[in-house]
């Protein structure tokens, strides 16, 4: 047989599906909108990792460069200092600038350099200024709006920053001095368990996808036949025919391949619009890897051909308008088990071998058992339909009806569902790889959210300004109550001495006792009382000597270092050093675990205890609890922190904290999770209502016999329902013995609720196109 022969047959195949009649077009318009979902989601699929490079890429081209090290102002220098900031659970990135000279350097994305007070914003976080809802977040950013940032300066469309010129950054308060934008830093390798993570996720998918376009080019199959069995009568002989059936898949499947580019390029242009899992992008970031693309273009159309051919294997094309399904034999069990136990073959070796140490795992095993196991799955639910719905007989009249067609065609049935079967198992397993593997990136922060909910620090000129600063923290709405201290230092005063380079010093905290018991284990407390608290080495802190080198009851100390460094301010000559002595009162206490989980240890002294000495750069520092009963309790609080001093730092207080790597896998699988499930939503309503198209005579004829048109409702739901339900039952039974541990299965409730909300949304959606085919012109023939 020639190249020529094929060649002739697959375009006669063609032609036959775009110029086959209504009918005809119909099913080729239906094969290529369920080819075309596929192909889009494979090609936004294999978008992602360039989406998520351009994000890095953007983060670092807008990030201040770090490499040289500029000591004093230039006419290009400017001071910075990056603050973020957090609004009802949005995240707020700014950059506030002070320029040093008369040509700094203009931000990327800013049309020119803001003036003092004035800020350039996000198209999004304009729109939120503006809003009813950016109310309370406009005290906090009190800057003259006078731009917009563009594409160039932020890392997706939906963000929320700003840039902001200010005249308060000084050498003690900045983050740094640059001269100019754009750096990028090494990433870490990510860890074996990521990867691990990566790698199942991507089969799993992916896998749906090509099961659902390898089911949407069966469509319309009875009506092919018949045309098929006309062609023998002319003369056509069975492979012919067969070539010819491929052909018209294989056109169907190329009109697929261009309608999936283009929803895909019109999808990618609403890639800005559309926030999912806090990820978005520019549509010019949504390119596909080539590699992968020129992968999903070939394979679509040879798989098209290859199912063709397989699906009519069991059929046997006859002259006359005859279509003979051969004899029907039990599907057998062995070859689906054995990949199930290929698959395990591969991965259960590698159970308990990888290492979050490692940075690279058996990729080829892993994929290879994990594509293996899940084909494997798909293979086995057509016996378990077939082997499940022989056994169901007695019920209603639309129980005995969708029954009667599962059993005439569970094939049909199992394939039709086997790609939310698919993505449900994927699901459940990426659940369990999540649920096993995070308590390696998750950690108990040791903060306590019982005793305080956020923790804010301030700079203050002086003592009294310091308390003035917790007084304001106190007074703000919602706080119900404040743990605040005044921090400074204490040094040992006299000579240094040998081997010594500076002098040594302790920290000493300053607030009511009420404060104090948050930071040790004191016995009692009044108003001038002071405590040595000693931390014993916890957390890795030092010796209690030293503390007690310069902090001991009795013992004089410094309020100034004695012996600063050269590039610090030097104290007057013939200036006396300022002293305080520790009474000989003073208690050595136990250090306790603050509310941030930290142990702190040194001198904690009363208000009245320390009396007129004044501290060296005292902090003011809070930790706040909050009314849960006042709505944007902790707003407030920043909004007070911010006025105080825009460069004071707000942080929330969290119970446990997760691994950012992981956090980012877990992110870009749930975006892919939640498209898969979208794509199996609408390629399971497009073969619903394919399979109802071929029955429209069928449905004519029950409802002329006087069959109720909710009858046939209901035996459209429970046709679809069982395949799934036992799908589900197989995905959850499959995984259980599997072996992982699992402590929480209510996790994976939300993934048997969506198959159980597609099945509802799916008969809802094909009822219009239902009561259509049920219409008595259903009956006419030609």
């Amino acid at each position: 047989m020639t190249l020529r022969t094929w060649a002739r047959d697959l375009t006669l195949g063609a032609r036959f599906a775009v110029t086959g009649g209504r009918s005809g077009l119909l099913r080729t318009l239906l094969t290529a909108t369920g080819v075309g979902f596929g192909v889009a989601l494979l090609l936004l699929a294999s978008s992602f990792p360039n989406m998520l490079f351009q994000r890095e890429v953007r983060e670092s081209v807008r990030a201040v460069d770090g490499s040289e090290q500029v000591t004093s102002p230039r006419p290009d220098s400017f001071l910075h200092l990056s603050r973020t900031t957090v609004y009802r659970d949005d995240v707020i990135s700014g950059l506030l600038l002070r320029p040093e000279g008369d040509a700094p350097p203009v931000p990327p994305g800013a049309p020119a350099f803001p003036g003092t007070g004035e800020m350039l914003v996000s198209p999004a976080l304009g729109e939120l200024l503006d809003s009813p809802e950016g109310d309370l977040l406009r005290e906090r950013l009190p800057y003259e709006i006078v731009g917009t940032i563009g594409p160039a300066g932020l890392i997706g469309p939906a963000e929320l920053r700003y840039v902001a010129h200010v005249d308060f950054l000084t050498p003690e308060n900045l983050d740094g001095r640059g001269t100019r934008y754009g750096w990028s830093v090494p990433g870490e390798p990510m860890n074996a368990f990521l990867i691990l993570l990566v790698v199942v996720a991507c089969v799993v998918l992916l896998l749906p996808v090509l099961v659902f376009v390898a089911t949407a080019v069966r469509f319309g199959g009875e009506q092919r036949d018949r045309r098929l069995a006309a062609l023998r009568l002319i003369g056509a002989d069975t492979a012919m025919t067969r070539r010819i059936a491929a052909g018209e898949s294989l056109a169907s499947a190329l009109l697929g391949l261009l309608v999936g580019l283009g929803v895909f390029a019109v999808a990618r242009q609403f890639a800005g619009t559309f926030t999912i899992w806090d990820v978005n992008a520019f549509p010019g970031d949504v390119v596909p890897m080539t590699a992968l693309a020129v992968l999903v273009l070939t394979v679509v159309p040879v798989a098209s051909v290859v199912v063709s051919l397989v699906a009519l294997r069991g059929v046997a094309i006859e002259p006359l308008g005859v279509v003979r399904v051969s004899t029907p034999r039990g599907r057998r069990l062995w070859w689906r088990l054995l990949l199930l136990v290929a698959g395990g073959a591969f991965l259960v070796p590698l159970v308990g071998d990888v290492r979050i140490a490692e940075t690279s795992i058996d990729a080829v095993g892993v994929v290879t058992g994990t594509t293996l196991a899940l084909i494997g799955l798909t293979t086995l639910l057509p016996w378990i339909v077939e082997a499940c719905v022989k056994r169901l007989h007695a019920g209603p009249v639309a129980w005995q009806l969708a029954v009667r067609r599962l059993q005439l065609s569970s094939g049909t049935a199992a394939r039709a569902v086997s790609g939310i079967v698919v993505a449900a198992t994927g699901a459940i397993a990426l659940q369990m790889l999540f649920q096993a593997m995070e308590t390696e990136f998750t950690r108990v922060s040791g903060e306590d959210t019982t005793r305080a909910q956020i923790a804010i620090g301030a700079d203050a000129r002086n003592s009294e300004e310091a308390r003035g600063i917790i007084d304001r923290l106190r007074r703000t709405e919602g706080v119900t109550g404040a743990i605040g201290i005044v921090e400074s230092s204490v040094w040992r005063p006299g000579p240094l001495k040998d081997g010594e380079e500076f002098s040594p010093r302790a920290s000493i905290r300053v607030g009511d006792c009420a404060s104090l018991r948050e930071f040790a284990k004191l016995p009692s407390c009044a108003d001038g009382d002071v405590f040595v608290f000693l931390a014993h080495g916890a957390q890795g802190n030092p010796d209690d000597s030293f503390v007690t080198r310069t902090a001991r009851p009795g013992a004089t100390v410094a309020l100034r270092d004695p012996h600063p460094h050269p590039s610090e301010p030097q104290r007057p000559k013939g200036a006396p050093l300022p002293e305080w002595r520790i009474p000989a009162t003073a208690k050595v206490v136990d250090s306790r675990p603050d509310p941030t989980g930290m142990y702190e240890y040194g001198i904690l002294a009363t208000p009245s205890a320390i009396g007129g000495a004044e501290l060296d750069e005292p902090d003011a520092q809070a930790m706040v609890r909050l009314d849960p009963a006042v709505p944007d309790a902790a707003d407030h609080v920043r909004n007070t922190a911010d006025a105080i001093d825009p460069t004071s730092w707000v942080r929330t207080l969290k119970d446990t904290e997760r691994d950012a790597a992981f956090s980012s896998v877990r992110t870009g699988i749930l975006v892919g999770s939640t498209l898969t499930m979208l794509l199996v939503a609408a390629s399971l309503l497009v073969a619903t209502l394919e399979q109802l198209r071929d029955r429209k005579r069928l449905l004519s004829s029950l409802v002329a016999f006087g069959t109720r048109r909710s009858t046939l409702a209901w035996s459209v739901l429970w046709q679809t329902a069982v395949p799934i339900l036992l799908g589900l039952a197989l995905s959850v039974a499959v995984l259980k013995m599997g072996g992982q541990s699992v402590q929480d299965w209510s996790g994976f409730l939300p993934v048997v609720g969506i198959g159980l909300a597609l099945i509802a949304a799916v008969t809802l959606l094909s009822m219009p196109v239902l009561w259509r085919l049920m219409r008595a012109d259903g009956l006419r023939t030609e």
